[in-house]
């Protein structure tokens, strides 16, 4: 069996997609498709698709299992900032799910709220000069080229959802499925790929037999089909562009 650490989601999640074939991220996306910029006020309006609470739920569900078998050789624990650190691609299911959960802050905790999204808006600042695609849509551009540039674009950006004074996530609740399947072992082309951090002292066949079962393989793809075809919206972006335009 072939294991391999990372501490950065932008390469686990590239690798995964490799080897599973489950995240469409790889596909084309026309940017002239949906040019109206990620304003989560929007958010209200544009329900998300039945199934995506049952896959959130999937994948909760699965990382609840795969916790209580690893135990203490997971380490991930609230404060544990390591996979926050780097901008990553995101899908619309997750952007509309960013942007309702930012929605719904607003109205439990205005001034929470309003701290996430100078702090999108202050790294869409920082990051606007490289960023490689269409800044009036925080759409990513699509190909090799745009692969190896967003290689090496914002790696030690933090994201714009993580509040720096406690080490949390402001929008745990509604955080991408990248972040909900991050640190245990989950399968891809390369092996076992798992946080750098975590399965210390535990032997290959022990890291193994915590491996992590994601989702159906058919179930996002479907979902984000009916949501392009409801909304338009397609394309992938990142979490401050989702919550900052």
């Amino acid at each position: 069996m072939q294991l391999w650490r990372t501490r950065s989601q932008r390469r686990w999640r590239r690798r995964r997609n490799e080897g599973l074939g489950r995240w469409p991220e790889g596909q084309l996306y026309p940017k002239n498709l949906w040019q109206a910029p990620l304003r989560y006020a929007l958010a209200m309006r544009v329900p998300l698709p039945p199934g995506d609470q049952q896959l959130v739920q999937i994948i909760d569900s699965a990382l609840a299992d795969t916790a209580s078998r690893s135990g203490e050789w997971l380490v991930c624990r609230p404060g544990c900032t390591q996979c926050c650190m780097g901008a990553f691609a995101i899908n619309q299911l997750d952007a509309l799910r960013l942007q309702q959960g930012l929605a719904e802050l607003k109205v439990i905790d205005p001034a929470r709220a309003l701290h996430v999204r100078n702090r999108a808006r202050a790294s869409i600042a920082r990051l606007s000069r490289d960023f490689p695609g269409d800044l009036a849509t925080g759409i990513l551009d699509e190909g090799e080229t745009a692969e190896m540039l967003f290689e090496e674009f914002a790696n030690d950006e933090p994201c714009p959802v993580l509040d720096p004074q406690t080490g949390m996530c402001d929008l745990y609740a509604a955080r991408p499925l990248t972040c909900r399947v991050f640190g245990p072992p989950v399968q891809s082309e390369g092996g076992l790929g798992v946080c750098e951090l975590c399965y210390h002292g535990a032997s290959e066949e022990e890291i193994a037999a915590c491996e992590m079962t994601v989702a159906p393989e058919e179930m996002e793809p479907a979902l984000l089909d009916e949501l392009e075809r409801s909304t338009g919206r397609r394309g992938r972006t990142i979490v401050a562009f989702a919550l900052g335009l």
